[in-house]
């Protein structure tokens, strides 16, 4: 068996936390912790009620604790992206929504830059219920995917697709459309010589599709429905896929030279975000898991898992509680050998309101053991 102890270092409270993005900019380690709603007084519960006019937290880590920082605004927060070009830093915001009810879908979701110390807007871009940025780099090119879309007959639309922009030396200009209609994540990596992004959704296909050095192509159709996360990893000489889905359990896939072909299924729904760990020589999944049940009745107080590779086999080390789990981050430490940390951001509370805390994990990994 293997030698894993999980200890809890400390709660943040926050309110519909969705995301959280740690990065490093002008000599500060922080956080960048987009909120969906606050709890309207007197109002009954609902995951999908609330006030969305909320700001996007930023939080500093000093003497390996999180102290707030600022804040930008972020209404509806879904999803912060930090990422560089050259000697520049951006951070994406992905907002949903406006308002507490009716919402507004069609809103602006903000870039921003850091200049002079502080955090600046760069570019606002029209979105419809965005829940992801995702940057990469592909050919020297700089992309940068937009998650988007909400399919339901009382929301106003138009609906519209996921679209990918690209840097052109002075801004994000609209590059190529993907199909979708309930958009939530991006996953870019390489395999067998092709680059590709994984593109989940909740009502399509989720698709993998392959750079062809002109667009992207669709490769290879990953899972039909409830589509929410991937990631990927190589091991014993095999490049593996996982692909996450809200309603059925996380798949197991293996690159055959091809595309993915089906190793297994991790148990359990209810799967939202996925990130893999490689530390000293070992290979660890951290999966957070949302809710089960529905929308109208959901169960936000669930169980996440800490998989560990061994004997060719993804194998639960350690368990920890969720609440409306939404996101996984690994934090700076002071890299205290066999130990990990990282931050889980949790969106509902037992009782379905949005106000909970996100929360400071240690993975103390120790070493195998017979």
């Amino acid at each position: 068996m293997v030698k894993v102890a999980l200890t809890e270092l400390q709660r943040v409270p926050t309110s519909g936390a969705r995301a959280v993005e740690v990065f490093q900019v002008g000599g500060l380690d922080l956080v960048a912790i987009p909120q969906l709603a606050l709890d309207v007084p007197g109002a009954a519960a609902g995951m999908n009620a609330g006030n969305s006019d909320t700001d996007l937290l930023l939080l500093r880590l000093v003497d390996g604790r999180y102290e707030p920082y600022w804040a930008l605004p972020g209404p509806g927060g879904e999803d912060a992206e930090f990422f560089t070009i050259g000697d520049r830093a951006f951070l994406a915001v992905a907002s949903i929504r406006t308002g507490a009810g009716p919402y507004q879908y069609t809103i602006l979701s903000q870039i921003f830059e850091w200049i002079d110390g502080a955090f600046t807007e760069f570019q606002a871009i029209e979105s419809f219920a965005a829940k992801q940025w995702r940057h990469w780099t592909v050919d020297g090119r700089h992309f940068l995917g937009l998650a988007q879309g909400l399919d339901l007959p009382h929301i106003p639309g138009p609906n519209r697709p996921s679209k990918i922009y690209e840097w052109d030396g002075e801004r994000f200009a609209e590059f190529q459309d993907v199909p979708s209609r309930w958009a939530y994540n991006w996953h870019p990596f390489q395999v067998g010589g092709n680059f590709f992004v994984a593109h989940a959704d909740h009502l399509g296909s989720s698709v993998l599709y392959r750079w062809d050095g002109a667009k992207y192509e669709a490769h290879q159709d990953l899972r039909e429905r409830t589509g929410r996360a991937f990631a990927d990893f190589t091991r014993d000489g095999h490049h593996y896929l996982l692909v996450a889905g809200i309603e059925e359990p996380p798949v197991l896939t293996k690159w055959d030279g091809e595309q993915f072909t089906k190793v297994h299924e991790l148990a359990g729904s209810g799967a939202r975000e996925l990130l893999v760990v490689e530390h000293e020589d070992r290979l660890f999944v951290i999966r957070i898991n949302f809710i089960t049940g529905t929308p109208a009745a959901p169960n936000p107080t669930l169980v996440s898992q800490v998989y560990e590779w061994l004997d060719g086999d993804l194998v639960v080390v350690a368990e920890f509680p969720t609440s409306g789990g939404t996101d996984v981050a690994l934090v700076p430490s002071d890299e205290t050998p066999g130990e990990l940390r990282f931050l889980v951001s949790n969106s509902l509370s037992a009782e379905v309101r949005f106000a909970t805390e996100t929360v400071l994990y240690s993975l103390s990994t120790g070493s195998a053991v017979s």
